[in-house]
């Protein structure tokens, strides 16, 4: 990154703090800085063409304007620069400024505790990145029912697959599927742009049979040439309010040839029915008849303790947001344990999502967790591309091909 390139913003109504931070910006080889000492002076710099920041060193706790109430007014301009929180305040304010910001899509690179050491704010600032002049920021294409309806009809829905290995010897031992939209104009198009709408429309047993029946077809042509993969299919509850759905997951298993031991059922805690009756026969039949089930995303909802109570789970992942960071975090830590402790109390197995990167994966390791996923292990892939990456994985954990 060029220093000179990037204009940034110092914002607190401490004099000292700002002289401070403007002294640290200069010794790293800044020279675009501004400082204000109040929220109504920083707006107008946001507001004006040629001193618009890139980089927003924000204080949280100030009169008249606080740092809060700053961000909204960044979202109504919608700023489309990166924000740095330095405050006074502790941990756990840091972080929830952080997650509400992140929440209204403002990039926040991180957050220092007052007074900020050059060391952390340089590692911060490094984070940045300009946003590129040619793929501007544009708004996700809404789709209509009748293109996904003609989609689904035309085969154009395709399986990812993404890796699931143990920790402890880092051996492949399942993938979950994620259906992906090969638009023959837009491309790939990722399910946040289609399943809401499917489930809208009635659409989506159409499409959760394409993507069940595709995933196992090709788990057992897998099998057949000795790769051994329990195969994850995530299910709506929209899939849950009809009995024959039961008939159905069993007939597509055996035509298929698959064991139903070898297909795991996620089920998303936090769009469970207010009334459980029929999705609760449906999930235990399917646990008679030896699927596997798997509650998704735990922790992020409001009644992941009745569902564990109620529902015949095999399988608990928690959620990426209580993993990624985790190490550093004490917060994110506690609760990771305590999801962790609970699966291990019930006799669960117990799935990390959202390792992305070194420390994720070697704290995930420190832990009694079982599985784990992520972009650092592998980011989901066509059918085609999974055996060479385990060769790849090998080469990594040259014991992750014995069972264990």
């Amino acid at each position: 990154m060029d220093n000179f390139t990037i204009k940034i913003l110092a914002l607190d109504d401490e004099t000292f703090i700002l002289n401070l931070l403007g002294r640290m910006l200069t010794n790293l080889g800044y020279t675009a800085v501004a400082t204000c000492d109040n929220g109504k002076a920083a707006l107008a710099l946001v507001d004006s063409q040629s001193d618009r920041p890139n980089l927003i060193l924000l204080d949280i706790n100030m009169p008249e304007m606080d740092g809060l109430e700053f961000v909204r007014h960044l979202v109504e301009r919608h700023y489309t620069g990166s924000i740095i929180l330095v405050s006074g305040e502790d941990e756990r304010m840091q972080q929830a400024a952080e997650k509400l910001a992140r929440a209204h899509q403002i990039t926040v690179l991180g957050h220092l505790q007052k007074p900020a050491s050059a060391e952390g704010l340089a590692e911060l600032i490094r984070k940045w990145r300009a946003p590129s002049r040619s793929e501007p920021d544009v708004a996700k294409k809404v789709y209509r029912a009748d293109e996904l309806r003609a989609a689904i009809s035309n085969g154009e829905l395709v399986n990812y697959y993404q890796p699931k290995v143990m920790i402890a010897t880092g051996r492949v031992v399942g993938v979950e599927t994620l259906v992906r939209w090969r638009h023959p104009v837009d491309g790939i198009v990722f399910p946040d742009q289609f399943i809401r709408l499917a489930e809208a429309h009635g659409l989506i047993n159409d499409l959760t049979r394409v993507v069940l029946t595709g995933a196992l077809a090709q788990s057992r042509l897998w099998q057949d040439k000795g790769l051994m993969l329990c195969v994850a299919v995530n299910l709506s509850m929209d899939n849950l309010r009809s009995l024959d759905f039961v008939d159905e997951v069993v007939g597509i298993a055996s035509r298929a040839g698959m064991a139903p031991q070898m297909v795991e059922l996620e089920v998303t805690e936090t769009r469970l029915m207010e009334d459980l009756r029929t999705p609760l026969e449906i999930l235990t039949r399917l646990r008679l008849k030896r699927f596997r089930l798997s509650i998704d995303d735990f922790g992020i909802g409001n009644s992941s303790l009745a569902q564990l109570r109620d529902l015949p789970f095999d399988e608990l992942k928690i959620d990426q947001s209580f993993v990624h960071g985790a190490c550093s975090n004490e917060k994110l830590r506690a609760m990771f344990d305590t999801s962790l402790g609970l699966a291990r109390r019930l006799g669960l197995e117990v799935v990390a999502e959202g390792v992305e990167d070194q420390a994720d994966w070697d704290f995930v390791r420190k832990t009694e967790c079982d599985i784990a996923q992520g972009y650092f292990i592998a980011k989901p892939m066509p059918a085609a591309d999974l055996p060479a990456w385990i060769k790849s994985w090998q080469k990594i954990y040259p014991h992750s091909n014995k069972r264990t």
